[in-house]
C-alpha cells in the first residue's frame, strides 16, 4: 500500500511539472488573434492600479535588512519582511 502512495505521489508530481511547463512556455500569438489598439487600452486600464489601490508603493520601503533594522530599534516598531522564493512568475 505505502508503495501505491509512493507512485501516486510521483505521478502527480510529474503531471503537475508537464502542465506546468506547458502553461509556462512563451509562444506568439498568431497574427489573426493580436490585439486591437482599443481592446489593449480596454484591458491595460482594467489592469492598472485605480486612485487607492497603489497605497502600497507610497510607503518608504527599505531594503537593506541591517538598515531596517536600526530605524526600528531607533523609533521602537517593529519590522515588516518580506521575502520570496523562486522565479518571480512562478514559473520554472
Amino acid at each position: 500500500m505505502r508503495k501505491w502512495f509512493q507512485f501516486a505521489g510521483l505521478g502527480a508530481v510529474v503531471a503537475v511539472a508537464l502542465v506546468g511547463t506547458r502553461y509556462c512556455q512563451s509562444q506568439p500569438v498568431p497574427a489573426g488573434e493580436q490585439l486591437s489598439a482599443a481592446e489593449f487600452d480596454k484591458l491595460l486600464t482594467a489592469v492598472r492600479p485605480t486612485t487607492g489601490e497603489d497605497d502600497f508603493d507610497k510607503i518608504p520601503w527599505l531594503t537593506n535588512l541591517w538598515d531596517a533594522r536600526a530605524k526600528a530599534a531607533k523609533e521602537g516598531k517593529p519590522i515588516l519582511l518580506w521575502e520570496m522564493d523562486g522565479h518571480p512568475l512562478g514559473c520554472g
